[in-house]
């Protein structure tokens, strides 16, 4: 099992959204960058757990846990030209974009705010506290993962 950190913005999609669909599960689509598509591609596998992060906020951070259902495939998205993330360029034969499934685990009864993330010296090395570090979907170590979740109040 690998985990991962994913972004969105609480206005385009929040954590409550999520756990208020069918199933508690949607897609990720709208991934626009090709290191987090290759993240998703490439290592993504159903049951990998999921930081799910409330990004471009006034308080941005983890707001709860999600999982991986199933494996990436196309993002259809790209290929409707009323989405806001059509891509012309992306081909169905060869699809340009991926997405996968995520599931609600379980929305935290706190924040882990982002500046208490950079101030933990263990999560130094996370990807998330890097400078320039802005994609949306990271790989996160299952120490850090399990440091994370230890910050839940």
């Amino acid at each position: 099992m690998r985990y991962w950190l994913m972004k969105s913005e609480p206005e385009s999609f929040s954590i409550d959204r999520l756990a208020g669909l069918p199933e508690q599960t949607t897609s990720w689509d709208g991934v626009r960058n090709y290191q987090a598509r290759n993240y998703m591609r490439d290592d993504m596998k159903d049951g990998d757990m999921v930081l799910f992060y409330h990004s471009n906020c006034d308080e941005p951070g983890v707001v709860g846990l999600a999982k991986v259902k199933g494996v990436p495939y196309p993002d259809f998205t790209a290929f409707d030209s009323s989405s806001k993330y059509y891509d012309p360029k992306s081909d169905p034969d060869n699809p340009r974009w991926i997405m996968v499934d995520v599931q609600l685990v379980r929305k935290f009864s706190s924040t882990v705010t982002l500046k208490r993330i950079k101030s933990d010296d263990r999560l130094k090395d996370m990807m998330l506290t890097q400078k320039g570090s802005r994609l949306s979907v990271q790989p996160v170590s299952e120490k850090e993962y399990e440091i994370v979740l230890s910050m839940e109040e």
